[in-house]
């Protein structure tokens, strides 16, 4: 059961009906995470900001979602990693196998392993590399840029992690289960 409020897009008011709108009208719904976070207009704005301003960098949006789906496994986070599965699945056409994969913080392609490698350590060393860890992503091919745009999604997924499972909010997707390993 949910700890904090879905607010309901026809009874909102002010500032968050605005921001709702602007979801519905760009995805044609607003999912129950923005819901709850409309709670807070500030919230959901700056939300809606930092995740608009990541998907137009340089990693484009399958790695974008592939970074969403191993920051939710590390954090257990079942509403993002369903979220993040359906749209890497559906809109993004993600083969299963390759978001299976990166649940785990693995892909087939260098670069793309080594950006997942690089998220999976800043989670489980909160930020703390080593100078080994920021070589893998060079070594990897990022550049110094995409290596900062790894550490904002990151950074993003994370926020967005921590709010859902503090909100355990209601999910509105196919349901997808963390795997609740004990090393991620």
């Amino acid at each position: 059961m949910a700890r904090l409020t879905a607010i309901n897009p026809a009874e909102a008011t002010g500032k968050t009906k605005e921001l709702f709108n602007a979801v519905q009208s760009k995805l044609g719904v607003v999912p129950n995470m923005m819901r709850t976070m409309g709670n807070s207009p500030a919230f959901l704005e700056s939300y809606l900001n930092l995740s608009g301003a990541l998907s137009g960098g340089t990693l484009g949006t399958k790695t974008g979602e592939l970074i969403a789906l191993a920051v939710s496994e590390s954090n257990s986070c079942d509403y993002c990693l369903s979220a993040h599965t359906y749209i890497g699945t559906n809109l993004v056409k993600i083969k299963p196998e390759v978001i299976e994969a990166a649940r785990l913080g693995n892909s087939a392609d260098e670069k793309t392993d080594g950006v997942l490698k690089l998220a999976k350590a800043l989670v489980s060393k909160k930020g703390l590399l080593s100078d080994a860890d920021v070589d893998a992503a060079k070594k990897a091919g990022l550049t110094e840029g995409e290596i900062g745009e790894v550490v904002g999604h990151v950074a993003l997924n994370i926020l967005t992690n921590y709010f859902n499972n503090t909100a355990q909010t209601e999910i509105d997707f196919p349901v997808v289960n963390a795997y609740q390993l004990e090393t991620v």
